[in-house]
């Protein structure tokens, strides 16, 4: 009896765990078919010279789409032209965030209002931005050479079309879209310092500095590493602006790298090259994660 009952107890921990699998049977199959073989068919289709407007098959070439590339004077134009637009945006959201956080993580009338209306511009969408800036900036009729024209008497500045403006522009509206990341990061790692700290270093007078250096920046220090990890990761992405409100011109000011992959895909039909183009900036982006985790290892062991 006692045999029965351990055996039909096997049983329906079989049948269990044969249930288990085939309700995750069908998830794993569609992530692998969504994720894993595009990334596996776009890896196989940056060594081959192929075009996907037509109809004919793959043509396996090595790394000949890598020796291209890394040949190019006007592909590490736009690598320069990429990073210079990373590190000004992500300096500028990084200390500006900050800042705007360090002011809101005090009690005083009216901060909820002021908090939501300085996290609005990340709910909308960066190409809805993008037109709305391009509106704001034109330069016969935007409303900025307006009051600059009005206020100041600076005259009309072509801020989307000039070389001396362009990428400016496009910083500009990147970091108007993700401050509000910055700071709500910001003010998660403010928010979890513990007040006794303060209380106990107002005790014995301590200076604003002291307090900010030695007990604010240690407890904020790691999740403010994380947010500038995330942003310089999502600023080598940056697409979709750049779109909307230059085109990626005049001529390449503005082309960055996702941007020219855009154009190596679906402009010049290199279907190839592009995924080439792409694989080295994820093998950049995967470094830079790298030296980010190693930092934020050490300031959490130290």
């Amino acid at each position: 009896m006692q045999l029965a009952s351990i055996k039909k107890s096997w049983m329906n921990q079989i049948s269990d765990r044969s249930m288990l699998y085939m309700f995750l049977l069908p998830t794993f199959a569609f992530l692998l078919f969504l994720v894993v073989f595009p990334l596996i068919w776009s890896l196989y289709l940056s060594f081959c010279d192929y075009s996907a407007n037509t109809a004919n098959p793959p043509i396996f070439t090595g790394v000949a789409n890598y020796t291209y590339l890394f040949r190019q004077t006007d592909v590490w134009e736009r690598f320069i032209r990429t990073g210079q637009f990373v590190i000004e945006a992500v300096i500028i959201e990084f200390f500006l965030g900050f800042l705007i956080a360090m002011l809101l993580n005090r009690e005083f009338r009216g901060k909820r209002l002021l908090t939501t209306l300085f996290i609005l511009p990340m709910m909308f969408s960066p190409a809805v931005i993008g037109k709305f800036f391009r509106f704001m900036l034109d330069t016969n009729w935007g409303i900025v050479n307006y009051i600059l024209g009005q206020v100041f008497g600076i005259q009309k500045i072509a801020w989307t079309t000039s070389y001396e403006y362009a990428l400016s522009s496009i910083v500009l509206t990147d970091v108007w879209i993700w401050t509000p990341f910055m700071i709500l990061l910001s003010l998660a790692g403010l928010s979890s310092v513990p007040k006794y700290l303060y209380e106990a270093a107002d005790v014995d007078r301590a200076s604003a500095w002291f307090k900010f250096r030695y007990i604010t920046l240690p407890y904020v220090a790691p999740i403010l590493t994380l947010a500038a990890l995330f942003r310089t990761m999502d600023a080598f992405r940056f697409f979709d602006v750049v779109y909307v409100l230059t085109e990626g011109g005049p001529s390449y000011e503005t082309q960055i790298i996702p941007f020219y992959i855009y154009k190596l895909a679906f402009s010049y039909w290199n279907t190839g090259m592009s995924c080439a183009l792409a694989y080295i900036l994820l093998i950049i982006i995967i470094a830079l994660s790298n030296i980010y985790v190693n930092y934020l290892n050490s300031v959490r062991r130290a």
